[in-house]
């Protein structure tokens, strides 16, 4: 169970049965006092190392472990409220000894079969990627 508890002005946390904590808090001009990432920011990470998560994993079993990475999130919103997630583009960046199919075949079995969050907001979302080394 994921519980979200809301600690004064604008800030929330929430715990899920991991136990560990995620600090969400507003905008100032929005009554918070800006402590802490926005929750629809915590969403697009969360995405970020979901699938994250997956190529890496992916990557290693094929023993293409990378030197360094990350996924750079790109989104465009809605202009009326609710202001929902229209598109999403991920650019993965890696160096190292990664081959370019591998690291291809590990997003693309991340975005249609492992990752959760991106299937959920698939259904929502446009979703996008491309491949960077560096």
């Amino acid at each position: 169970m994921t519980i979200v508890t809301y600690t004064g002005g604008m800030r929330f946390v929430g715990r899920g049965a991991s136990g560990h904590d995620v600090i969400m808090d507003a905008s100032a001009e929005s009554g918070g006092q800006d402590a802490a990432a926005r929750p629809v920011e915590v969403l697009l990470a969360a995405l970020g190392a979901c699938t994250g998560m997956d190529v890496v994993s992916i990557l290693r079993k094929s023993r293409h472990e990378p030197a360094a990475f990350r996924v750079e999130i790109e989104d465009e919103r809605a202009a009326e409220y609710p202001k929902v997630l229209k598109k999403i583009h991920l650019a993965y960046v890696v160096s190292g000894d990664v081959p370019r199919d591998r690291l291809e075949k590990a997003i693309e079995l991340s975005l249609a079969k492992y990752c959760p969050i991106a299937n959920s907001l698939a259904g929502v979302a446009d979703i996008t990627h491309e491949m960077r080394f560096e």
